[in-house]
């Protein structure tokens, strides 16, 4: 019989004992409908368990009521339970792709029933049909079987219920009567879904986009029919001709948790058909023609050839670094630095030995100057001193007006924390020009040292985009870093920050606070604003706005408070690829010099690139608050496709050129919402960066 030799097939796969098929079916339907097999998260404790060989034995166990569980939910078709089941158990823990004793998997019965939810939860959890049903015939003939003895063992029970006189044993026939005529009417629901389906349809659209210059992206969307079976696979299929001979390749997709795939290794400006084909356990259905109904792979560089932007850049720098840190070495004023302890600067070198003496601390108070101060934060603590203060010391008690240049500076130097030993030794070799800006940067370095010195560790994190400042002459300069690991600190220790700002007593009025009492206020600000700069954005193509504004010492980039390291932007698809058809069309576009049109025309209403900006440039100038109609006044950058890795591409929108930049005084009619700040432009590019 057809159901022995899947049982032989299951003897070498099976992780539970296989016995007899339809007496262990029974055996473990009764124990299911009575709630006996119910998975209970509480229902023993590991921690009072003897000895390893006795837990492990009682996890295999818990494990198999695990799977029986999924059999028992897809049976009842219970979709809550089914997902929650998947939730907290791996496909492994599940045995989701074992056959039972019957030589059927969760999935298949899933599909015979038609329960398309059930169905695809499990798919998109790795479930897979059973190996067993190789031909339509084998699944036919599995099923009538399956009905059959069923059907006998009904019969065969009744038998025994009906000439048995009442006893103990009696009842527990008719249990075992009522759960064989569940199951009787299961296998035949689950026949006449079988005999009932058809193939499924073809795909209801299938999109096709270029991905890179060897490579296409192939987007589809399952069959619309309602009528046929559950879909459990896709095949993707290519090829140099319209009537797809030859074949020059094809793809099985059986993970659908995304319908999507990526052809790779394609020939640059060759045109490839593409068609997707959906199946079912009726077989294949007839397949589905992309849109369009070629591509070619391509990227827009191909256009004028120019290469990446910054490619070798990075190595570049590192090289130019380590010539100068050459030069420095080698160079003839760094000796008076370490052979002249009697000069006119000696009296400036005693002043600062403090500073690294052993008996340095962190400041408890403020005094009128110049603070460095660093929060390192975890989940919800702080790193804080012995005496419950945020770690701050002292960079110039003469200075109370900080220089934008002098803070930019800084923040240059922060993407150089390991090498501030060597900055110092450089900036120290110019002292005896008495240059007050060198002064200022020389006591910048050494209060970082300090910093690192006292925490006892190097990278101090990134710095906040503005010093905090209050009316007493105080300026604090910020840092932020996130810590990760249970990492341990010098001479600090962790507290939560809720604690810290109920325990501090102010020392100001709420009029007037310190710069030490304002940080702590805005304490969680600047640590969701030090989070959420570090996000980074997914996959795709975007549109970004730029705009600038003006003052005396910097210019500032309108960014979105939720991602303050990109410029505002909205996505324009998921594939971040320009291809060269596409460039050419936005060089046509420029070239006219007409406005950025909002709404479409004849010659451009089938491109889908134009489509999808039209989209992108109303949802932006909502975004931003401004009127659309303003909108054909913008103009789109053409000059290159901002790359930023392989992953995230922009295309620029620019106001017109007297608005790019808003000067002083200038007026702004169109205030963006709230949601947005102004970064110093530096800033902003330190940001991008990391």
């Amino acid at each position: 019989k057809m159901t022995q030799q899947m049982r032989d097939l299951q003897l070498a796969q099976a992780r539970k004992p296989p016995g007899p098929s339809s007496p262990n079916a029974a055996k473990r339907l009764y124990r299911n409908l009575s709630g006996k097999f119910r998975v209970n998260y509480t229902s023993f404790d590991e921690g009072s368990l003897v000895g390893r060989g006795e837990k492990e034995k009682l996890r295999k166990s818990y494990l198999f009521q695990s799977n029986a569980a999924l059999f028992e939910a897809v049976e009842l078709q219970d979709l809550e339970r089914v997902q929650e089941l998947l939730k907290h158990y791996s496909p492994e823990e599940l045995d989701l792709n074992t056959p039972n004793s019957e030589g059927l998997l969760p999935l298949d019965i899933a599909i015979m029933t038609n329960n398309a939810p059930i169905a695809r939860a499990l798919l998109q959890a790795g479930a897979k049909e059973s190996p067993h049903f190789v031909s339509l015939e084998s699944r036919s003939l599995h099923l009538s079987t399956l009905v059959r003895e069923a059907e006998q063992r009904v019969n065969e029970l009744m038998a025994q219920v009906v000439n048995e006189a009442p006893n103990a044993d009696c009842s527990d026939k008719e249990k075992q009567l009522k759960a064989w005529e569940w199951r009787f009417r299961l296998y035949k629901r689950m026949k006449a879904g079988f005999e009932h389906a058809r193939v499924p349809d073809a795909p209801s659209s299938v999109h096709l986009s270029v991905a890179s210059s060897s490579s296409l992206q192939v987007t589809f969307w399952e069959p619309l029919s309602v009528n046929s079976a559950v879909v459990t696979k896709y095949k993707v299929e290519w090829s140099c001709s319209p009537t797809f001979s030859p074949l020059l390749g094809e793809a099985v997709i059986n993970k659908l948790k995304d319908l999507h795939f990526t052809i790779q290794g394609l020939v640059s400006g060759t045109a490839y058909h593409v068609r997707v084909s959906a199946y079912n356990m009726k077989g294949w259905g007839p397949p589905q023609a992309s849109t369009p109904p070629f591509a070619v792979p391509s990227n827009w560089r191909e256009y004028d050839g120019r290469a990446p932007r910054r490619r070798g850049q990075a190595e570049a720098l590192d090289h130019l670094l380590g010539q100068v840190k050459t030069v420095h070495q080698h160079c003839i004023c760094h000796e008076p630095c370490k052979n002249q302890p009697q000069s006119r600067k000696h009296s400036v070198s005693k002043s600062l030995k403090h500073l690294f003496h052993p008996g340095s601390k962190f400041l408890k108070t403020l005094k009128r100057g110049l603070y460095l101060t660093a929060i390192f934060y975890k989940d919800d603590n702080i790193l804080v001193t012995h005496e419950d203060q945020i770690p701050v010391v002292e960079i110039d008690d003469t200075y109370s007006c900080l220089l934008m240049q002098d803070f930019l500076w800084f923040t240059k130097v922060s993407c150089m924390w390991d090498e501030i030993l060597w900055l110092r030794q450089c900036v120290t070799v110019s002292q005896s020009s008495c240059s007050c800006i060198l002064q200022t940067r020389f006591k910048m370095l050494l209060a970082i040292s300090q910093m690192q010195g006292l925490l006892g560790i190097q990278d101090l994190g990134q710095v906040f985009f503005e010093p905090i400042k209050d009316k007493q002459g105080n300026i604090l300069i910020v840092t932020l870093k996130e810590v990760k690991t249970n990492q341990t600190f010098e001479s600090v220790r962790w507290v939560p920050i809720c604690k810290l700002q109920t325990s501090r007593k102010s020392v100001s009025s709420p009029e007037e606070p310190t710069a030490l009492d304002t940080l702590l206020i805005s304490v969680q600000d600047k640590l969701a604003y030090h989070q959420r700069s570090s996000h980074a954005l997914s996959p795709g193509l975007y549109l970004g706005y730029l705009k600038l504004c003006s003052a005396v010492d910097q210019i500032r980039v309108l960014v979105p408070e939720r991602l303050p390291n990109i410029l505002c932007h909205v996505r324009i698809r998921s594939n971040p690829n320009i291809s060269r058809e596409e460039w050419e069309w936005l060089q046509k576009m420029a070239s006219v010099e007409e406005p950025v049109p909002t709404e479409p025309e004849a010659d451009t209403s089938q491109n889908p690139l134009f489509q999808e900006l039209q989209v992108a440039i109303k949802e932006l100038m909502s975004l931003v608050n401004i009127p659309l109609q303003e909108a054909k006044d913008f103009r789109l950058y053409s000059q290159e496709v901002l790359d930023f890795g392989d992953q995230v591409s922009f295309l620029l929108l620019l106001p017109p050129s007297d608005d790019v930049c808003t000067a002083p005084g200038q007026n702004n009619p169109y205030t963006p919402r709230s949601g947005f700040l102004t970064l110093p432009l530096q800033i902003f590019e330190l940001g991008e960066e990391r």
